[in-house]
C-alpha cells in the first residue's frame, strides 16, 4: 500500500516487526544496564580495600599472611576510623592463575584431540555414544566434581603420591595431605573440557568437506589433512572456547573451595614434586569460604575487591579472545 506521496506506507506485518525490534532492543538496553549497574556496584565496594593498600594489594613481594590478614580485617573495630583494611592479595592471584592456565591449557590440547577423533576417526556407533555423553559431562554440577574430588581423588593424592617424608620437609610451613592445586587443577580439566570438546566438534564440522577432500586427493593422509585444513580453519572457535573455558575456571568457586585445602599458600615451582600437591586457594573459593563475614563492613568490602578482580580479569579475557579472533578469520588457509 502506498500514500499519494509515493511512500509504502507500514503493513500490520511491517509493524509487528518494528513493535519485535523495539521489544528486542530494550530488553538489550536493559541487559547492558544490568552490567553496568553490577560493576559499579562492585566497584563501588571494593574501592576501599584498593584505595587503602594501593600496588601493595597485587603486588607479588609485599608479603604478609593472607589468611592472618583476612582474620584481622574481619576482627576490625566497628569505629569506621579503626577499619583494617591491609590485604596482599597476591597468593590468591597467583593460584587463581595456576589453577586456570594449567586447567585451559591441558583440557585445550585434549579437546581439539578429542573433537578431530569424534568428527573424522571415530566409527558410527562410537560418535553416537561420545557425544551424548560429551554433554552430559558438560552439564554435570561442580559440586558433584568437587565431591568426586575428596573421596577419590584427594584419597589417592595422599596415599600413594605424597611419602611421608614429602610430609616432613614443609611440616611447619604446609600441610601436605591431599589437598592441593594440582587436585584442583586435575578437576577443573575434566570440568572444562567437554564444554571445549563440544564446541570444537561443531566448529569442525562447519568447515566445508570439499577443503578437507582436496587435501585428501592430492595425497595428504586423513591426519594431516584435519591438522592442517579444519582445525586450521577452525581456530576463531578454538580461541571462542578457550575463551569460554576460562571464563568457567575464573569463576569456579564450590569445586576447588572443596579440593585446593583452602589455604592462602603460594605453591613454589623449586620444591619440586611436592609443588604439584601443595595447597592454594584462588580468589572466587575465598569469596564463598568467606562469605559470612559480609556482616563486617571491611571484610565485606575486600571480598567485593576479590570479586572485583574477577570481572576484570573476565573482561580483558572477552576483549582479548574477540581482538585474536579477529585476527584469525583474516587469514587464509594457505597451500599444503
Amino acid at each position: 500500500m502506498r500514500s499519494r506521496f509515493g511512500l509504502q506506507k507500514a503493513g500490520p506485518r511491517n509493524r509487528s516487526d518494528q513493535r519485535a525490534e523495539l521489544l528486542l532492543g530494550a530488553l538489550a538496553c536493559v541487559v547492558l544496564a544490568l552490567i553496568a549497574g553490577m560493576i559499579i556496584f562492585v566497584f563501588e565496594k571494593a574501592w576501599p580495600s584498593f584505595s587503602n593498600n594501593g600496588l601493595d594489594w597485587f603486588w607479588p613481594w609485599a608479603g604478609g599472611n593472607v589468611d592472618d590478614e583476612l582474620v584481622h580485617i574481619f576482627e576490625s573495630p566497628s569505629d569506621p576510623s579503626q577499619f583494617v583494611y591491609t590485604m596482599h592479595a597476591w597468593p590468591l592471584i597467583y593460584a587463581t592463575l595456576l589453577i586456570t592456565a594449567t586447567a585451559v591449557v591441558v583440557s585445550t590440547v585434549f579437546a581439539v584431540l578429542s573433537a578431530m577423533f569424534i568428527v573424522e576417526f571415530a566409527p558410527e556407533g562410537i560418535r553416537r555414544l561420545l557425544e551424548p555423553v560429551v554433554r552430559l559431562l558438560a552439564a554435570v554440577p561442580s559440586v558433584i566434581y568437587g565431591l568426586i574430588g575428596i573421596l577419590v581423588v584427594v584419597k589417592f593424592f595422599s596415599d600413594h603420591l605424597i611419602t611421608q617424608s614429602a610430609r616432613d620437609s614443609v611440616a611447619g610451613v604446609a600441610a601436605l595431605n591431599g589437598f592441593s592445586w594440582g587436585v584442583g587443577a586435575l578437576i577443573l580439566t575434566v570440568m572444562i573440557t567437554p564444554i571445549m570438546i563440544a564446541i570444537v566438534v561443531d566448529a569442525l564440522r562447519a568447515v566445508p568437506v570439499g577443503w578437507r577432500e582436496g587435501s585428501v586427493s592430492l595425497g595428504v593422509n586423513r591426519w594431516r589433512a584435519m591438522l592442517t585444513v579444519s582445525v586450521r580453519a577452525a581456530r576463531p572457535a578454538i580461541v571462542a572456547a578457550a575463551v569460554l573455558a576460562t571464563a568457567r575456571a575464573l569463576g569456579e568457586a564450590i569445586m576447588l573451595s572443596m579440593v585446593t585445602g583452602s589455604v592462602g599458600f603460594q605453591p613454589n615451582p623449586i620444591d619440586g614434586f611436592i609443588f604439584f600437591v601443595e595447597p592454594a586457594r584462588p580468589l572466587a573459593a575465598t569469596i564463598v569460604d568467606n562469605a559470612e563475614g559480609l556482616s563486617v563492613v571491611p571484610f565485606a568490602q575486600t571480598l567485593y575487591a576479590f570479586a572485583a578482580v574477577l570481572l576484570v580479569s573476565a573482561a580483558f579475557l572477552s576483549f582479548g579472545g574477540w581482538y585474536i579472533r579477529r585476527r584469525l578469520r583474516t587469514y587464509t588457509l594457505s597451500p599444503i
